[in-house]
C-alpha cells in the first residue's frame, strides 16, 4: 500500500493528473467513517437511511414479478431520458405532493441526484465562473462542482434560509449562472427556508440570467410543520429540480432525476450520453414496478414516524446533557440536526477528544468552502440510531464537549 501511494505521489508530482482531480478532496465524511467503524463507536457522522426500513420482501418480490413479466427486455440497454412509465409516475406524484405541472419530457432520470450535480456542473460551468450556494452547504455539492474549479459566492443561512440581505448584495456584481439550495431540512443543517424568504429570493432572481437548482432529497420526511411552496412554483422558468428514491425506498438503487426546462434538458441529455449512456434500466423497472404495485405512502409514513422519535430523543437528550451555550435546529423533518459551540470551541478538536468517548459527528469544516477557517459546527445525524444509542451517544459528546471547556 505504501509502495502505490509512493507510486500515486510521484505521479501527481510530474503533473500527470488533471488539475481539476488534484484540486478537490476525498470526501471529508467518508474518511471519517473510517475511524468510526469499531463496534464500540456510536456514530452521528454518516448521512444514511436507516437499513432497517428497507422494504426488503416488497422490493424481492418485485424483482421476481418483472422478471417473469419483461425477461429479457430489462436486461438490454435502453434510452437516456429513461424509463417513461416512471418518469409519468414522478411527474404524476409532483403534482399530487406539490401542486407542480411538470411534463414527463422535461424529467431526466439518473444515477442518484449526485450525477444530477455533476451533468449541471458539465453544462454550465467554466474555470473560475461562480456559483452561489447557502453556507454550511451540502457537501456532495461542493465537491461535485470543484471539479469543475468554479468561484464559490456562500450565502450564510439563516434559522428562515438564506440571508436575503447578503444575497442582494452578491446578486449586484455577480454573474453566476449557476445557484445551489436544498430549501426543505437543508444538509447540514436542518433548517427548511421560510414561504417569505422563499419569496424574497424569487423577487431577486426573476429575470435574472441564473438558474437555482432546488435539491429536495428529503422533502418527504417531514414529520412536523407545513411546507412553504417549492421556487419551481415562485420562479418556474429559471427553477431546476433534482430529486432521489434514495431516502424514500433504498439508497443502493442510486436512483434520482432532474426535472428542467427544454433548452437545458437538451444538453443534460447529451451530457449524460457521453457520462453512462442511460441510467440502470434493469432498477428502474424494478422501482417502476414496487412504486405501483406495493404501498409506498405507507412506508414514506412509517421512516417519518421512526425519525421522527430519533430527532425528538436526540433533542431531548442534549437538552438534557449539554452544557449552557451550546446552540442546536430542531428540524421538521430530514435527517440531520446543526450544532454551534460556544465562542473559542473548535469542532476539530472536540472531533479528537468524541472519537475517544466512542462517539463519532462531522465537524462543521468540510461544509464551508473556504477549507482553512476552524469552525464550531458540527453536524448529528439521527436516522441510523435507535433512541437508546442517541441517549448514550449524546451523552457521551456531552461529556468530550465538558472535557474540552476544561
Amino acid at each position: 500500500m505504501n509502495n502505490l501511494n509512493n507510486e500515486t505521489m510521484s505521479l501527481q508530482q510530474q503533473g500527470i493528473f488533471a488539475d481539476r482531480i488534484t484540486d478537490v478532496p476525498r470526501s471529508f465524511i467518508r474518511e471519517i467513517l473510517k475511524v468510526a467503524i469499531s463496534p464500540e463507536m456510536i456514530s452521528f457522522a454518516g448521512g444514511l437511511p436507516n437499513r432497517e426500513l428497507f422494504p426488503v420482501e416488497d422490493l424481492k418480490q418485485a424483482a421476481i414479478s418483472i422478471f417473469d413479466k419483461a425477461g429479457k427486455e430489462i436486461l438490454q440497454y435502453s434510452n437516456t431520458e429513461g424509463y417513461l412509465p416512471l418518469r409519468e409516475l414522478i411527474a404524476e406524484r409532483y403534482l399530487l405532493k406539490m401542486g407542480l405541472q411538470i411534463s414527463p419530457d422535461n424529467i431526466l432520470i439518473t444515477s442518484g441526484s449526485q450525477q444530477g450535480l455533476d451533468l449541471l456542473g458539465k453544462i454550465f460551468l467554466n474555470d473560475g465562473e461562480e456559483v452561489i450556494l447557502e453556507e454550511p452547504g451540502y457537501l456532495g455539492a461542493i465537491q461535485a462542482f470543484s471539479l469543475f474549479r468554479p468561484k464559490f459566492c456562500p450565502v450564510p443561512l439563516t434559522l428562515e434560509g438564506m440571508d436575503t440581505n447578503i444575497l442582494a448584495d452578491i446578486l449586484k456584481h455577480s454573474k453566476a449562472k449557476l445557484m445551489y439550495t436544498v430549501p426543505e431540512f437543508q444538509n447540514p443543517s436542518g433548517i427548511s427556508y421560510t414561504e417569505d424568504t422563499r419569496r424574497k429570493m424569487a423577487d431577486l432572481l426573476s429575470g435574472r440570467q441564473l438558474y437555482l437548482v432546488e435539491d429536495n432529497p428529503y422533502v418527504e420526511l417531514r414529520f412536523s410543520g407545513n411546507p412553504s411552496n417549492s421556487f419551481y412554483k415562485l420562479l418556474p422558468d429559471q427553477t431546476i429540480l433534482l430529486g432521489t428514491f434514495s431516502k424514500t425506498v433504498v439508497p443502493g438503487f442510486r436512483m434520482g432525476w432532474i426535472v428542467a426546462p427544454d433548452h437545458i434538458m437538451d444538453k443534460l441529455i447529451v451530457a449524460k450520453q457521453a457520462a453512462d449512456l442511460h441510467t440502470n434500466i434493469f432498477t428502474q423497472q424494478l422501482l417502476y414496478e414496487y412504486l405501483t404495485h406495493y404501498n409506498n405512502d405507507a412506508h414514506i409514513k412509517r421512516i417519518c414516524e421512526v425519525y421522527g422519535r430519533q430527532r425528538d430523543s436526540m433533542v431531548d437528550s442534549i437538552k438534557r446533557f449539554f452544557p449552557d451555550g451550546v446552540e442546536y435546529t430542531i428540524p421538521n423533518g430530514g435527517m440531520f440536526l446543526w450544532v454551534i459551540l460556544p465562542e473559542g470551541y473548535s469542532s476539530m478538536e472536540l472531533f479528537d477528544i468524541a472519537i475517544k468517548q466512542n462517539v463519532a459527528f462531522v465537524p462543521g469544516n468540510p461544509f464551508y468552502t473556504d477549507g482553512k477557517t476552524s469552525y464550531r459546527t458540527l453536524r448529528l445525524n439521527f436516522s441510523c440510531s435507535d433512541e437508546k444509542t442517541i441517549h448514550i451517544g449524546i451523552k457521551r459528546l456531552a461529556e468530550a464537549i465538558v472535557k474540552m471547556k476544561r
